[in-house]
């Protein structure tokens, strides 16, 4: 089991309102699973993906990651855990558009403290495993929306994490180039990655193994 969220809660205080997104949600992963979470606008699947990605925390509930107690961490502990042991890949693909390719890649190994010339040669060896070995020196700008979801998803694997967490990864690509990016994922878990996308797209979400659906923050 590498993901394990049990009786998961969230709430968030708007004035004196409270406001329940999440309601005793429970869902387990196993490692090298591909799961899909689907949902409508407003069902609470960023707010899980967040929780998932150690980016908010429940107000109720435990989750388990790669056998670490996640809620028992400290802000910094929970940042150490999405920087070795979790990769994102968003629609919005969040490259730095003065850097190339393979510095965007670099940059997770960067904070990693890994040293210049090992960062440069796992970075290249994402970009390769993404088809873009031929592409390491071109800027954003240079690149098409999907060759750029490639190195948003290079940049999310070069750390190799234990669990990539894609949210909508093909909401900003043409049709053509979103199934390009859903067969790089699907060649992905095949080498063993464990993929957990957020997506409200029935033929997205048709691609993982696996759908859990949610709606007004249950998992049906």
């Amino acid at each position: 089991m590498i993901l394990s969220l049990e009786h998961i809660y969230k709430t968030y205080q708007q004035g004196k309102l409270e406001v329940p997104v999440l309601k005793d949600v429970s869902l387990s992963v196993e490692e090298g699973e591909y799961v899909a979470i689907m949902g409508p606008s407003g069902s609470g699947k960023t707010t899980l993906m967040n929780v998932i990605g150690c980016l908010d925390r429940p107000t109720s509930g435990s989750y388990v990651l790669d056998g670490q107690d996640i809620l028992s961490l400290k802000d910094r502990q929970m940042s150490d855990v999405r920087l070795h042991s979790i990769g994102f890949v968003f629609q919005s693909y969040y490259l730095l558009s003065r850097q190339s390719a393979i510095e965007n890649v670099a940059l997770p190994l960067l904070y990693a403290g890994v040293r210049k010339k090992e960062r440069l040669e796992r970075a290249q060896a994402a970009l390769e495993r993404v088809g873009l070995g031929d592409r390491l020196n071109f800027k954003p700008t240079q690149l098409s929306g999907g060759q750029n979801q490639r190195v948003a998803i290079a940049r999310a694997i070069v750390n190799n994490p234990k669990l990539l967490l894609a949210d909508e990864p093909t909401g900003a690509l043409d049709s053509a180039s979103g199934e390009q990016i859903m067969e790089l994922f699907s060649r992905l878990n095949g080498e063993g990655i464990t993929i957990v996308m957020i997506t409200h797209d029935a033929d997205i979400a048709s691609h993982a193994e696996r759908i859990l659906r949610i709606r007004d923050g249950k998992i049906l």
